[in-house]
């Protein structure tokens, strides 16, 4: 049995030698930093458990091609990657049939807003994620979407979100920019439609 003190090299020893409870160690050493992101990418607590737990599997099944050179963590975060992406990708369609129209209604956009307030659990993640970021980070394709979490929240260089994505460090580097343009066009319409709601509400209250 592998101890948590021991390092990953010796768990994926053990586990090759037919030590299949030693995963366990790699699991926990490794799961919180896989959830971070993960739960970034998705939006939600019960996709990012789905995606740490699918990227755990393939890393277990895709265990003995595993080349030591890399770290664990590296490979495995990569893995979480890409289930990650497969997630949003696979209900997207669902979404943006439920948002026709919010593009070009402003007011739909607001209210949503307010409905989509950070809950206890996303608040005790990340405090930056603010309900009005979550709803623009929604516009993006779920590339663009990877893209931005890996670079502005994980804080990963070009050329690892590139690895990560197994895709052109120059790849990267445009879905970067593309994310970080609709962002804030984003979030400037949301800030103009509350800027209105603040005039309107104002204007009742001194009639």
């Amino acid at each position: 049995m592998v101890s948590m003190g021991q390092s990953d090299q010796a768990a994926i020893t053990a586990i090759l030698a037919g030590d299949t409870e030693a995963y366990g160690s790699l699991v926990k050493r490794h799961s919180a930093m896989l959830f971070r992101m993960a739960y970034r990418v998705t939006g939600n607590a019960a996709d990012a458990d789905d995606v740490v737990q699918e990227a755990f599997l393939r890393a277990y099944v895709k265990l003995a091609s595993f080349e030591s050179r890399s770290e664990f963590g590296t490979w495995v975060y990569r893995i979480a990657v890409h289930c990650a992406l497969d997630k949003v990708s696979g209900r997207r369609g669902v979404e943006e049939a439920s948002r026709i129209g919010e593009e070009n209604d402003a007011e739909e956009a607001s209210s949503q807003v307010a409905d989509e307030a950070p809950g206890p659990e996303r608040l005790a993640l990340s405090g930056e994620i603010g309900a009005m970021q979550e709803m623009a980070l929604r516009g993006l394709s779920p590339l663009e979407r990877t893209a931005f979490v890996l670079r502005h929240h994980e804080e990963k260089s070009t050329e690892e979100i590139a690895a990560a994505l197994a895709i052109a460090p120059n790849a990267a580097k445009q879905a970067v920019f593309r994310a970080v343009k609709k962002v804030r066009q984003r979030l400037e319409g949301f800030r103009r439609t509350q800027k209105r709601a603040s005039r309107g509400e104002a204007q009742r209250v001194t009639v």
